[in-house]
Parts: structure tokens; C-alpha cells; sequence
């Protein structure tokens, strides 16, 4: 998973505008496209730097709505878009799937109710992503389904950020719903949109991409050993976050050494990511902090998942 934006926008100066009358469309119109121009083109924001992922969590929910009822009113707006595939995927990610993963030990059937949850919120995501793609290109959710290499070859540069979302959110659905073969069926669909998005801007945010092939590698043919290509895109994703983003760490080691039962360098890597200072790079702390709570809880458990730990 990429670092988290969590609703990045400037939301009390968008709303001040309600007092103004505007020609050609209803104040309220005028003020939902305000808002969505702000989310898109916000580089930061209260959520994503916050030091309390708890205090984040409650408050998710409240973005999240918000973002729907204003595509309610502006249904193509493209920042919206892109803000509810994100911020849906994020949520579910980070608050929802962690907690059915830690929970499952204790509380099997609770598990599976988050888990089937995460699924839901993985998949409105994912529908957010295709409406904003095809809003952008008309007929790409009927193309990728027909020729998904050829539909995603229609996007450009401008698209990664909702390629990459939509991927992402499409991919954890899959991975929350391995009884579904319709569902597992998508992966063609799933790979050209990650394919497409690497070849458009490899290095976007700070190695997103690499970050979330890590584990995919492991789950897809290809050419030469699977581990191999795994620990390439780790090494990518190191080089373009400057080792400053624990997620590559936490990644590799669940996709390789863990697969393969090195407990020292699975240990290694989790360390690894609980060293990096979360306060170091502010706009990255909570996505730090999301991670770096998976890497103990994966050490915490080292006895279960390793014969020899």
C-alpha cells in the first residue's frame, strides 16, 4: 500500500464560498466543484501528518460521506473521484483489514465479518476508480473488459494516481475474497492498470507503485523467479522513498521471507521499518505509523509463522 493521503483538502475555505451568488450555476454546484478542485490539487493535510491513527480512524468516516455527498451533486467531478477511490481504499486498509488480521487469532468469525467489510469498502473504491477513469475516457470500463491491455494503453500521465488507486482497491478485494473466482477473474484487468501506470511514471510517489508490486510479484506468472522480481521492486521502492516509507520493508518481508521461512531476515526487514523515525517526514507519519503497527505485530507473532524462529 502507498503512504496514505487521507482527504487531503482545505475544507473551511472551500465552504466560506456559500455566500457568493454565481452565474450559470446553483451556489451549491459552484461550491461542491470548488471543493473537489481543492482535494485534487491538495499536496497535504491534517490526517496525513496526524500522530494518532485512532483519532484518524473515527474521523475517517466523516470525510468519507462527505466526499459521496458531494459526488451526489457532481458526479463526475474528477477530484472527487479520485479522492473517494483513495480515501475508501486508505480507510479500509489501514482501519478495517489490520483489524481483522490481528483479530483473527482471538475472534475467528469476528475476523471474517471485518474481512468480508474490507471487501465492500475495497470494492466501492475500486468502482469510484473506474467512474473517474471513465469520465476521463469514455467506454474504458467496457475496454478493459474486452482487451485490458489495449484499454489501458488509452491513459496518459495524468491518470496514474486513479490507475494506481483503482488497482490497488481492485487487488484487495481479491485478496479479501480468494472463494469469489469472478471476483479472482479481474487479475488481467488488475495487472494492466499497475502494468500501465509503471510504464506512465514509474517513480510516482515516491515508489507507490514499486511498493505495491512487492507483494504482488508473488501472486502473478512471470518472467524468471518470482521472489527475484519481488526483491527488485523492494529495491525500487527503497531507492525512490529514500528508505524514509516503512511499507516497502513491511511488504518484502511478508512476500519473501516470510514465504520462505527466513525468520532472521524477515526479523531483519520488520526492525528495519520500526527504525525509521516517524516524525522525521511529517507529510508520511500516520502511513509510518499503519505500517510500522503491522511490523510489530508481525515480530509479536514470529512464533506462529516460523517452525524456527
Amino acid at each position: 500500500m502507498s503512504r496514505l493521503h487521507l482527504f487531503r483538502g482545505a475544507l473551511p475555505g472551500v465552504l466560506g464560498l456559500t455566500g457568493l451568488m454565481v452565474t450559470g450555476c446553483s451556489i451549491r454546484q459552484y461550491t461542491v466543484n470548488r471543493l473537489g478542485d481543492a482535494l485534487a490539487r491538495s499536496s497535504g493535510g491534517t490526517f496525513a501528518s496526524d500522530d494518532d491513527p485512532e483519532l484518524v480512524k473515527a474521523a475517517a468516516p466523516f470525510s468519507l460521506k462527505l466526499i459521496e455527498s458531494l459526488l451526489a451533486e457532481s458526479p463526475n467531478h474528477p477530484g472527487l473521484l479520485l479522492s473517494a477511490t483513495s480515501g475508501f481504499t486508505e480507510y479500509a486498509y489501514a482501519f478495517v483489514q489490520e483489524d481483522a488480521d490481528e483479530l483473527e487469532v482471538t475472534n475467528f468469525s469476528a475476523s471474517q465479518a471485518m474481512h468480508t467489510r474490507a471487501k465492500r469498502l475495497y470494492l466501492r473504491a475500486r468502482n469510484y476508480g473506474l467512474r473517474g477513469l471513465e469520465a476521463r475516457h469514455p467506454g474504458f470500463t467496457a475496454a478493459l473488459a474486452a482487451a485490458p491491455t489495449g484499454a489501458a494503453a488509452q491513459t496518459d500521465r495524468s491518470d496514474v494516481p486513479l490507475l494506481y488507486w483503482t488497482a490497488a482497491a481492485w487487488s484487495a478485494a481479491i485478496a479479501q475474497a480468494k472463494d469469489d473466482p469472478a471476483l479472482i477473474a479481474d487479475l488481467p484487468k488488475v495487472e494492466a492498470l499497475i502494468d500501465r501506470a509503471v510504464a506512465l511514471d514509474e517513480a510516482w510517489d515516491q515508489g507507490a507503485l514499486h511498493t505495491f508490486l512487492i507483494s504482488y510479484e508473488s501472486a502473478r506468472s512471470g518472467p524468471g523467479d518470482a521472489a527475484e522480481r519481488s526483491r527488485q521492486q523492494f529495491e525500487r521502492a527503497v531507492a525512490l522513498s529514500g528508505g524514509r516509507l516503512a511499507a516497502p520493508y513491511v511488504s518484502y518481508a511478508e512476500a519473501v521471507p516470510l514465504r520462505r521461512q527466513q525468520a532472521a531476515e524477515f526479523r531483519r526487514l520488520l526492525e528495519q521499518a520500526l527504525a525509521i523515525d516517524a516524525d522525521a517526514d511529517p507529510p508520511d507519519r500516520l502511513a509510518n505509523l499503519v505500517a510500522q503497527r503491522r511490523a510489530r505485530w508481525l515480530l509479536s507473532r514470529m512464533d506462529e509463522l516460523f517452525l524456527n524462529p
